[in-house]
């Protein structure tokens, strides 16, 4: 997914040129990891671009940061007032995709990192579909990864944590090279956890299941519950039980869900076909709900937008 450079980049309540937005190599984060950061989607709608749950990402942000032990200088309006300012300077009238982050800048070098300074981020460019269009359409080529999700007394798995995203790199690098799209990663316990950026759920005879993220070791979604709540609204009923990858494979329906990615069908997992390997009638009916929520096409779902 190249980036498209934009025209600026918000740091630390100042917009500097693309170019500009530099920081020193010595930085912390670059070397110890220790950072958070968001993923958030604006999208075009009737009454001009709109950000997708903006609140509920920066708040995720501060919480990240609190379990991290990192002082943000910035409060959550303050975020969210960069988030809708760094959209609008850049024109991005058509929607786009919005990266938050707080690094540990210059300053300091060794594992502690209390005395480093805080630098925080907003960069925001066009940005397609994650996992390509012909996966969002027709199912994700999915694969059990052999890289096992963080136990949360190794990492804190509720924290979208910098250092975290190397063990969701070597899981995508090895479904990736080995022909699929994405990986599932499955938990210290050996059950079903996530996938390297996304929620997943399955269909069962009617009901919507996800593994529990407090079990799981899996970060909670915000898209996963969105999609929780269009599925209520639509009639399905959902629970968050432990699965096994054979759960996967003996599945009507598989989808899986984040804010880059979206809602994705899986149409196979380890080679095995979901289903008739094609998106399921309730995959394809919360799919297209949500595409309409995010742009602005239901009315209901109003609440989770922010105008730019």
């Amino acid at each position: 997914m190249p980036i498209t450079p934009t025209k600026k980049i918000w740091m630390d309540g100042t917009l500097v040129d693309w170019e500009m937005a530099t920081t020193h190599v010595l930085s912390h984060t670059l070397h110890y990891g220790t950072g958070a950061f968001e993923g958030v989607r604006a999208y075009k709608t009737p009454n001009g671009v709109a950000v997708f749950r903006l609140r509920e990402h920066m708040d995720r942000l501060l919480r990240s940061c609190k379990i991290l032990m990192i002082d943000v200088p910035f409060t959550l309006d303050q975020l969210c007032d960069a988030v809708v300012e760094t959209v609008r300077v850049n024109e991005l009238t058509e929607g786009c995709y919005i990266r938050p982050l707080v690094y540990l800048g210059y300053g300091e070098m060794g594992v502690n990192p209390l005395l480093a300074p805080t630098n925080v981020i907003i960069a925001a460019w066009p940005w397609g579909a994650y996992l390509g269009d012909d996966a969002a359409e027709n199912g994700a080529r999915m694969k059990i990864s052999s890289w096992s999700r963080h136990h949360p007394n190794s990492m804190p798995t509720a924290s979208k944590t910098v250092g975290g995203y190397v063990n969701s790199s070597l899981a995508k690098v090895e479904a990736v090279k080995a022909g699929y799209d994405e990986a599932i990663m499955l938990g210290p316990d050996g059950r079903i956890s996530e996938c390297t950026g996304e929620n997943l759920f399955i269909v069962r005879d009617g009901l919507l299941i996800s593994p529990p993220p407090s079990e799981a070791g899996a970060l909670r979604g915000i898209t996963q519950s969105s999609v929780v709540k269009i599925a209520n609204d639509l009639g399905h009923q959902v629970s968050f039980e432990a699965m096994r990858r054979d759960d996967l494979y003996l599945a009507d329906e598989a989808f899986l869900t984040g804010t880059a990615a979206e809602v994705v069908p899986i149409g196979s997992v380890d080679d095995r076909m979901v289903g008739s390997g094609k998106p399921g009638p309730i995959t394809k009916e919360i799919q297209l709900t949500y595409f309409q929520a995010v742009r602005g096409l239901r009315p209901a779902y109003e609440s989770w937008l922010t105008k730019v």
